[in-house]
């Protein structure tokens, strides 16, 4: 099955490296440009592509905004997508609005157990979770697409997928840039992943 990723554009959290997870931060001028240039850039990838598409976004705002901007920029009407909560960021718990060098100041001891694990280690809060647990909803949304597919998440979303379908280490898988900017293709019958 063929799948393009998008991560959401920026946002003046992603700026300030600021721990986001499920918070719903809206992206900034540059995250606009950033989701127009990659619905111009998708328009004509698939302009060469002979079949019909599926277009399915996280339920954040961050996310349906950048679908909405890619839609327009492709000429397509801007919200004849659906959503899916199974594509929502990454959980940082009490940790979200957070910067690692303030967490660093008041937690050092859990920052350092994160930074010995981080795919498994899970934040503290109720509603927090590991890049483990994340990546279960991840593979349960990836078993689910039948059809050609265009989806904006998020760059916790992709790690997931990265070491879903590349079997990557988990301590590679969690770390490196997800660049906002750029569109993840993925062709799930041949096990190929990769940015283009």
């Amino acid at each position: 099955m063929l799948i393009y990723v998008i991560r959401h554009g920026q946002t003046d959290w992603n700026a300030e490296r600021r721990l986001q997870g499920q918070k719903d931060i809206p992206i900034n001028a540059i995250g606009r440009e950033q989701a127009r240039q990659n619905g111009i850039a998708l328009a004509a990838i698939l302009e060469s592509q002979d079949m019909e598409f599926d277009f399915v976004a996280s339920p954040l705002g961050r996310t349906r905004e950048t679908m909405e901007i890619m839609r327009s920029a492709m000429g397509l009407a801007p919200k004849d997508y659906r959503t899916d909560d199974r594509l929502v960021e990454v959980s940082f718990g009490d940790w979200e609005g957070h910067t690692l060098k303030q967490l660093r100041a008041s937690q050092a001891d859990r920052v350092t157990e994160r930074n010995i694990n981080k795919w498994d280690f899970i934040p503290p809060g109720e509603d927090a979770e590991s890049y483990e647990i994340m990546s279960w909803r991840t593979g349960a949304w990836l078993n689910s697409v039948d059809r050609p597919t265009v989806c904006v998440t998020h760059g916790g979303v992709i790690r997931s997928l990265f070491k879903i379908i590349s079997n990557l280490p988990k301590d590679v898988a969690s770390e490196g840039e997800i660049p906002q900017d750029r569109i993840l293709k993925i062709e799930t019958s041949q096990s190929l992943i990769g940015w283009i």
